[in-house]
């Protein structure tokens, strides 16, 4: 019987509109003439304001409305449609001559404003109170808010509307203010530090951190302050993850090692951001990684005039072509499966699309791989990266930004070897060229393919054992969004021929980063999972760096980027020795190949199990004359 009702629901209140509508005109006169109101009262009026009612409520288009979900903004529409009847009333019935008191006009608004929107407020309130009967009637685990802002109401209000197995008990804000205050009557029960003995008092069951306004060491202290035995720790997510500006339960998600990475938030400058990217081609190689598709969507939302997506892999480029059309239906987008080391190709996308920017993300990054296959580190981060800024000079680019790695600086491996020549090599094309060439320089990004964050978890997953290479390894880290926004950002900055370096605050041990996975996953170093040491792998670095001995930073418009002093570059060696490693890759002559990156890069130390006699002799001789 209620399905079939609810078949009919819009005609059943439309109906009741209707009956609603004349008894407020009845309504009216009884209050107007009191008990001689039918001495005033014409029947043509019930008639007429039926008739208007009908084309009103259609006209502003009442009945779309879901009234269960009824608000102010729905109130606003019924004062609307009541002010339109009374209007067209009174019009029609002057115009007739037919006689009627002005007074009735007025009253009868009112009247009718309070009848039409009482019954849809009275069913919301009616469904709240059955929500609320079914809450009352379940075994409800007690949650606790951290934040007393907009976001935490909205969730707040969303949870009174469902029956839901939580009841949020309270909240705690470091606003003193605040402080004994209500929202929907949860009281503020004091500040972050409050958190261990409201847990203990109120048998809290689930921290939800919402306040997606904040970042950083902020969000830390508030997880080691929640993270007890029997709680769950969940957040909201950072403003620039919410893709609309509606908070809602099913964006609260559980805290990821990204959150307590101590990372403060991105300030972009979105109008230089703008003024290169909007309406503009813009070209990201090796689009389908981690970093390539971040910088997708990223660039996504400056509004360029086409975004080509050129990647080896067809799978991460397919999936992200249908994200991204999903969230910029207006937004041409070009899928092109293509290598950057295929010349050819790269001529003809050069020509048919014409980029005006152009992101160079495509690189073989992983740094023991690239240690056994020297060769082709050098034809991808090396030849790959002269091709496409070659295409880019031929034609007129107007910014090349090259995605670099703290790995480039007093290299010991081949990956870091190489993405220091693709520097020194965009440093050189722009001297000769109208395009902008600049690099931007930064150290690992969390949950990229490859890195030890995927890695963490397979092993978690696996029961362990977490392997950490050494006790005191040490890492830069950033987020995937947060590089991909300064990267854009330092290609406003750019002018041509700077290298870049990215804020990447203080290091973090690799060994804390896995009792940290360990503890998010709900589990104790040691009793659930051990952690091995398993020693360093090939090439690795016990400590990155951002800068040689001879470079300096210099400060720049954002807080969060910086520019390197780095060295002068012979140009013409520079060419000769990428011209010579052109023919060793032919030979595949590995040991000859890290000999030439040792005189290219006068910083690099191969790891000394790789590298043949006369390369050790090499490095032994430059160390020397450096003495």
């Amino acid at each position: 019987m209620i399905e079939k009702l609810k078949k009919f629901k819009k005609q059943i209140l439309f109906g009741a509109d209707l009956l609603l509508i004349n008894l407020a005109l009845i309504v009216s006169f009884m209050l107007r003439f009191d008990a001689n109101w039918l001495q005033y009262f014409n029947f043509y009026y019930l008639l007429l304001i039926s008739v208007i009612g009908i084309l009103a409520l259609y006209f502003l288009k009442v009945y779309n409305k879901i009234w269960k979900y009824v608000s102010i903004t729905e109130l606003k529409i019924i004062i609307q449609a009541s002010l339109l009847i009374n209007l067209l009333f009174t019009v029609i019935v002057f115009l007739g001559g037919i006689p009627l008191a002005r007074s009735i006009v007025v009253i009868n608004f009112f009247i009718q404003v309070c009848f039409l929107g009482g019954i849809r407020f009275a069913f919301r309130i009616s469904k709240n109170y059955y929500i609320n009967y079914l809450n009352s009637n379940q075994n409800k685990d007690n949650v606790l808010m951290v934040g007393a802002g907009d976001a935490a109401e909205a969730i707040i209000r969303e949870t009174d509307k469902y029956p839901l197995k939580k009841e949020i008990i309270g909240l705690v804000d470091d606003d003193p203010h605040k402080h004994g205050l209500e929202i929907h009557n949860r009281k503020v029960l004091g500040d972050r530090y409050a958190i261990p003995g409201i847990i203990e008092s109120y048998d809290i069951k689930e921290v939800i951190i919402a306040i997606p306004s904040v970042r950083g060491k902020v969000i830390k202290e508030i997880y080691n302050l929640s993270n007890q035995e029997g709680v769950k720790v969940s957040i909201l997510p950072a403003l620039d993850e919410i893709l609309t500006k509606n908070v809602s339960l099913s964006q609260i998600r559980e805290v990821r090692v990204e959150d307590l990475l101590g990372r403060d938030q991105v300030d972009l400058n979105i109008e230089d951001i703008c003024s290169y990217l909007k309406d503009k081609t813009v070209l990201v190689t090796g689009g389908g990684g981690s970093i390539g598709s971040e910088l997708c969507r990223q660039i996504a939302r400056f509004e360029p005039q086409q975004l080509l997506i050129l990647d080896i892999y067809e799978n991460n480029t397919y999936f992200l072509e249908l994200e991204l059309k999903e969230k910029y239906p207006a937004l041409e987008i070009v899928p092109i499966i293509a290598s950057i080391r295929d010349q050819a190709k790269l001529k003809q996308i050069f020509i048919k699309h014409r980029p005006d920017v152009v992101f160079h993300a495509a690189a073989h990054k992983h740094v023991p791989l690239m240690e056994s296959n020297p060769r082709e580190a050098v034809k991808n981060n090396i030849l790959g990266t002269e091709k496409v800024a070659r295409a880019a000079d031929e034609f007129g680019t107007e910014r090349f930004v090259l995605i670099s790695t703290d790995k480039a600086v007093n290299p010991t491996n081949v990956m870091g070897a190489t993405k220091r020549v693709a520097e020194m090599l965009i440093q050189a094309v722009n001297k000769e060229s109208q395009t902008k060439f600049m690099a931007v320089r930064f150290g690992n990004v969390l949950g990229s393919h490859g890195s030890v964050i995927p890695l963490f978890k397979k092993q978690i997953k696996a029961g362990g054992p977490v392997t950490v290479t050494h006790e005191e390894v040490e890492r830069y880290f950033m987020t995937i969004p947060e590089a991909s926004q300064l990267v854009i950002e330092a290609g406003a900055l750019g002018q041509g021929g700077e290298v870049f370096l990215l804020d990447m605050g203080q290091p973090v041990k690799i060994i804390d980063l896995a009792r940290d996975l360990i503890e998010l996953s709900g589990l104790e170093v040691g009793e659930d999972i051990e952690i091995e040491i398993t020693g360093l792998r090939p090439g690795e670095k016990m400590y990155e760096e951002l800068l040689t001995e001879k470079e300096d930073n210099l400060a720049t418009e954002h807080e969060r980027i910086f520019k390197a002093q780095l060295e002068k570059i012979d140009t013409e060696l520079l060419y000769q020795n990428i011209d010579k490693l052109k023919k060793l890759i032919e030979l595949s002559n590995s040991a000859a190949i890290i000999k030439c990156l040792v005189k290219l890069v006068g910083t690099y130390e191969p790891n000394r199990d790789f590298a043949d006699s006369k390369v050790i002799d090499l490095q032994e001789q430059r160390m020397n004359d450096r003495g």
